[in-house]
């Protein structure tokens, strides 16, 4: 099924679950679509996209392409440390990226054969490449695999989103954000992003109580 066909029935699952998440819906502009191609070039943007702000990605996801032409492992891998850091990286992306770019050449990671394997064998596989933790893993098995029950549940927006909707006086830990999104199966990628728009549109955009973290 394509996402046309899916995401009616995913919000659908998603409100019936949980009653709030319509109430989110009621507040929130539609979902952008945030689907990638899969392989090495968008695997490489989110770890580029790690812990620093959409702007600064975006301004040194520019440089990275101008200058890593045409964009492949092979390119990417002539690459001295000190040149990717000319770019804009970090001493530890630059590593990271070199790192992931070393895995494909030396086909210790396939990443054209991810799409036929479980969800949890698609985290090990990624998460043993240095740089890759769980939360990338699952941006790119949510945003180039399609897969449909990815639940980043420690993503601090998530967190933050989640607790904001239910009212907690404490952003929810993870474990609490399992118990939480633990209905909401096999459709928690949908919730995923319908908290990361109910974040920006509502959490971010009115003035608010800071949410603790226990």
């Amino acid at each position: 099924m394509t996402e046309t066909d899916t995401l009616p029935v995913a919000l659908a699952h998603l409100v019936d679950r949980d009653p709030d998440f319509s109430a989110a819906l009621d507040l929130i502009q539609p979902l952008p679509d945030r689907t990638r191609p899969a392989g090495f070039e968008h695997l490489t943007k989110i770890i580029i996209e790690q812990q620093v702000s959409l702007a600064s990605a975006d301004a040194i996801w520019k440089r990275m392409i101008a200058a890593v032409r045409p964009f492949s492992p092979e390119v990417l891998g002539k690459f001295t440390e000190e040149e990717l850091r000319a770019i804009g990286l970090s001493r530890q992306k630059a590593r990271y990226c070199r790192a992931l770019a070393d895995e494909i050449l030396s086909q210790r990671l396939i990443l054209e054969s991810l799409h036929e394997l479980e969800d949890e064998q698609v985290l090990e596989q990624l998460t043993r490449v240095k740089g890759i933790g769980r939360w990338t893993a699952e941006i790119y098995m949510m945003a180039c695999l399609g897969r449909n029950d990815i639940w980043p549940a420690g993503d601090v927006a998530l967190q933050s989103a989640m607790g904001h909707l239910k009212n907690h006086e404490v952003r929810p830990n993870i474990e609490q954000m399992d118990q939480l999104a633990e209905p909401l199966r096999p459709y928690r990628t949908v919730a995923a992003r319908v908290l990361w728009r109910y974040y920006a549109d509502v959490v971010q955009a009115r003035p608010q109580k800071p949410v603790a973290k226990e």
